[in-house]
This record gives structure tokens, C-alpha cells and sequence, in this order.
């Protein structure tokens, strides 16, 4: 069976300037002239293929980047938008109605399990939770209504595992839409090849990889995005999460280099866990071969990339976990900083950070520690060295 190679398939793509330029011309207008009015009309009818409108509807620096996206996802379209927030809730916003229910990840995102449980409320759309290695309990919380199940190829922060191709046919049994977000790991694992339904991003992470801004993307069938932009139902034209397009062509390409990026990231990553490890620190990384997940993350894991770049270690309190951080920062390892894919080491507490909207009950209960350091590793170029620092800090 052949591999799906999201870097090939990225490079591809040809982008042309529109005088010649290898990089595309960015287009700052906010509004499009039309030669012929029946022309502007056939626009707004999503009737006349290649015409641009206005920039919340779309930008062609946007539709370049959407573009790249798609090609690097395996899908028929994609989307940008103006964080990661924006694309998470467009999405879902967009497959659901009053009455709805979905089934999430318990273990996401801090932002994305608050938008689950307290504001969706507001719409009347109920959310049960699930461990996202339980499978049963996946199958079990699944009513006649259930129109998502949401979930992370890597979990935030604990780094469990999807079994995305068992959720596809999960959701697909259930007439539902597997919706997952791979912003742990870009070009590591292709959802859409997988089964998923629409695949989401923070694209501020490893994506753009430079911490210079925020944005996100959506991608999937040509046809929900088409529904997203649609200009009288569509979440992405009405609730107006448009991405500036200076920032598109700025991501655009980062995009590019994406997979050197990710191969250092995981070398890197790889290096630090096992060190952890021999030094006797509770260490959770999907690289090493006694994570629960390693086998299944080998299984959907295109091949070159590595297991990622993210590591979490458990210093057991809170207290001990602020003292690493501050000792870490002061000798050079990095920033003790929220985010993440950053080609400088980043690192956290989740608990009393990212994961902050998540009552401390339920962290307890999914087995986050209050001493849970989440580590971005950056690109260093002698993590041998990056080592050193961190073992005087422990």
C-alpha cells in the first residue's frame, strides 16, 4: 500500500504571483470590482467559479493558502481562519442545530472543552465527554441526535491517542461527522486519509511555527466548505472569522518548510523523552515504545515525520512544576510560555494554563497530575546541550 506523503503532495502545488512572482501576490482589498453586474450577481449566488466578492466571503491570499492546505490534508477544499478557536467552533457551529448532541474528547484543548460543555448551552446542544482511548464508552454515548464526534489525533495535554479509522466507523454507523483536530500533529498523521469528515488546526502552532500570530483552518469535502461560505447559513461568512491576508501569505510560506520543522521537532522531542526517562522522570511521550498508544500511532502515522514534538513530564505537585519552569527559563532551555510549535522550547503547567478551564475534578479523574509539565520542544540544533540545562533544573 502506498504512503500518503502530505510534503509531496504540498509540493505539487504550483502558485503562481500574479505577474510571474514564485510567491503569490497578496491581495489586500477588502472588496472586488466587477466589469459586467450580472457578473457580481452569478457571485453572489456561488454561481460564478474564480470571482471574488468581499474578503470575508474570500480573499485570493486566503484561497492560496486554503489551497496548499487541502493539497498537504488529502481533502477536496479548506478553509482559513482567525484562530484556531474560529475554525474549531465554525465547524462545529456549522453541523449542528438547536437539539443536536455531540461526543467529544474529554481530553482537549482548555478553549475547546469550555466551548463544549458551558457555551454551546446556549443553543441547546448537549455534549457528553468520553475518555478518547474508550472506545466503548464512545459507542455507549452515542443517542439518535448525535451529529459529532469531536476528538484530537494527539490529546492536549496527556498525548493519548484517536483511533481515528475505529471513530470513523463509529460515526459513520451513527450517521455522524468525525471531526478531529491535528494540531499536535501536522503531516505526522492525515486525518481525512483516515476517515475523518473535517479535520481542524491551530494553525499558530506548528503550522506557521514562527509565534507571530493566530489563525486556523478547516478542512473537508468542497462540499461543507462551500456550506461554511454560503452567504445565508454559512458560520464562516456570517460570523465573520476571516483571516487577514497579509498573515495567509506570511503562513503560506511557512507552510513550505513544515516538514523539516516536524522531523526536527520530533528528533528533538525523541532525544529529551528518553533522557526523562533514563533519569527517572514520569515521562509521556508517544515516540517511546511504552506509551499505550506507540503501536496505534505507528499504525496512522505517515512515515519520516516522527512521533511529534510534544512531551509531558509529571513532577507530581504543582509547586515543584513552577519551580522547574522558572529554573528551566532562567538557564536558557526556552520560555515558560502557553502555545506551542514554536522553533524555541516552550513549556507550562496545563493544569493552571491550557487545560485551566478544565474543573479539577475531571483533570483528576483523566489523570492529569497538578505537576504536568507540557514541553513543546523547539528546533534546537544540540539538544545534547538543551539536556544538560534541563538535568540542573530538575
Amino acid at each position: 500500500m502506498k504512503h500518503f506523503d502530505p510534503a509531496t503532495e504540498l509540493n505539487k502545488l504550483q502558485q503562481f504571483g500574479e505577474f510571474g512572482g514564485v510567491n503569490p501576490s497578496i491581495t489586500d482589498s477588502a472588496t472586488y470590482t466587477f466589469l459586467q453586474a450580472d457578473t457580481m450577481v452569478d457571485t453572489f449566488k456561488g454561481e460564478a467559479e474564480g470571482c471574488f466578492l468581499y474578503s470575508r466571503h474570500w480573499n485570493p491570499s486566503n484561497k492560496y493558502l486554503s489551497d496548499a492546505l487541502a493539497a498537504m490534508e488529502g481533502t477536496e477544499s479548506a478553509w482559513v481562519t482567525a484562530s484556531g478557536m474560529a475554525a474549531i467552533t465554525s465547524a462545529i457551529l456549522q453541523v449542528c442545530n438547536t437539539g443536536d448532541h455531540i461526543v467529544s474528547s474529554v481530553t482537549t484543548y482548555g478553549g475547546t472543552f469550555a466551548f463544549m460543555k458551558y457555551y454551546l448551552r446556549k443553543f441547546k446542544i448537549d455534549v457528553d465527554f468520553f475518555i478518547p482511548t474508550d472506545l466503548d464508552a464512545l459507542k455507549k454515548a452515542i443517542r439518535p441526535n448525535t451529529k459529532i464526534i469531536y476528538t484530537e489525533t494527539v490529546s492536549n495535554p496527556l498525548l493519548q491517542i484517536s483511533d481515528i479509522p475505529e471513530m470513523a466507523k463509529i460515526a459513520k454507523e451513527a450517521g455522524a461527522k468525525l471531526i478531529v483536530d491535528n494540531t499536535f500533529s501536522p503531516m505526522i498523521v492525515s486525518p481525512a486519509k483516515l476517515g475523518a469528515d473535517i479535520v481542524v488546526y491551530s494553525m499558530t502552532k506548528f503550522i506557521n511555527g514562527k509565534n507571530d500570530c493566530v489563525a486556523g483552518a478547516v478542512c473537508g469535502s468542497t462540499e461543507f466548505i462551500n456550506s461554511m461560505i454560503d452567504l445565508n447559513t454559512g458560520t464562516a461568512m456570517l460570523l465573520g472569522p476571516v483571516l487577514d491576508p497579509m498573515r495567509s501569505s506570511s503562513i503560506l510560506k511557512n507552510l513550505y518548510t513544515l516538514h523539516i520543522r516536524m522531523k526536527q521537532h520530533s528528533k528533538n522531542a525523541a532525544f529529551l523523552a528518553e533522557k526523562f526517562n533514563e533519569h527517572g522522570v514520569k515521562v509521556i511521550y508517544p515516540g517511546l515504545k511504552t506509551h499505550p498508544g506507540h503501536e496505534l500511532l505507528g499504525k496512522m502515522m505517515n512515515p519520516d515525520f516522527g512521533y511529534g514534538g510534544m512531551i509531558a513530564i509529571d513532577l507530581e505537585t504543582r509547586e515543584k512544576s513552577y519551580d522547574f519552569m522558572e529554573k528551566a527559563e532562567k538557564a536558557g532551555v526556552g520560555y515558560l510560555a502557553v502555545s506551542l510549535g514554536y522553533f524555541r522550547t516552550l513549556f507550562s503547567n496545563s493544569g493552571s494554563s491550557t487545560s485551566s478551564e478544565v474543573p479539577e475534578d475531571i483533570q483528576k479523574e483523566t489523570g492529569m497530575s497538578p505537576g504536568l509539565v507540557r514541553f513543546s520542544v523547539g528546533l534546537d540544533n544540540d539538544i545534547e546541550y538543551t539536556w544538560n540545562l534541563i538535568k540542573k533544573c530538575l
